[in-house]
């Protein structure tokens, strides 16, 4: 059985489009496996492309990849910026799958400080709050209005895909990167 397989459900698959028709989306993960997706009916195709990081304002609705930083505090990973028909989407911080002790976390942006290297994000959500380092180089998004239209052979994706009981896999939400880019969470 391979690792993709034995996932818990729900769970996600990165990778690029190798192919689409009307129900299917096949994707070549990271990891190399060909990932066969039936689209639901109400799909919902998100778009992402990249943004400045002083597009990020207090009260922003973020989402935040971070690892553990040398100072105690956590480094972002990247950040991507909520339209705000989507927030409170996923609210709170938890473990994520992107690195190796990496924790997502969703929350709006209380304070936000300029630094030598960077800016330090206060974010709170309903159980408590995050300082995160997001240093100059790190990947900050947001996502824009797409389609079914958008998801074609060679673009990066992430999709979110559930096991169903027959060992198929589904997805209701796939988040295709504009322009090359490669979605970063």
């Amino acid at each position: 059985m391979s690792a993709l397989a034995q996932q818990t459900s729900p769970s996600r698959v990165r990778g690029a489009i190798e192919s689409v028709d009307a129900e299917t989306l096949t994707v070549k993960s990271r990891s190399g496996e060909d990932v066969k997706l039936t689209m639901t009916g109400d799909i919902r195709v998100l778009g992402i492309v990249k943004i400045a990081l002083s597009d990020i304002k207090v009260g922003s609705f973020i989402g935040s990849t971070t690892v553990p930083g040398q100072d105690g505090g956590d480094d972002a990973v990247e950040v991507h910026v909520f339209p705000e028909d989507m927030r409170g989407t996923g609210e709170g911080s938890r473990p994520y799958d992107l690195k190796p002790n990496s924790t997502m976390t969703n929350a709006t942006v209380a304070q936000t400080v300029a630094g030598n290297d960077g800016h330090t994000l206060t974010i709170k959500y309903k159980d408590g709050e995050k300082k995160v380092m997001v240093g100059p180089d790190t990947p900050v998004v947001t996502y824009v209005p797409a389609g079914k239209s958008d998801l074609k052979p060679g673009a990066k994706v992430i999709a979110f895909m559930k096991k169903l009981p027959d060992g198929s896999f589904e997805t209701n939400r796939v988040s295709v990167g504009r322009d090359g880019l490669t979605p970063p969470m």
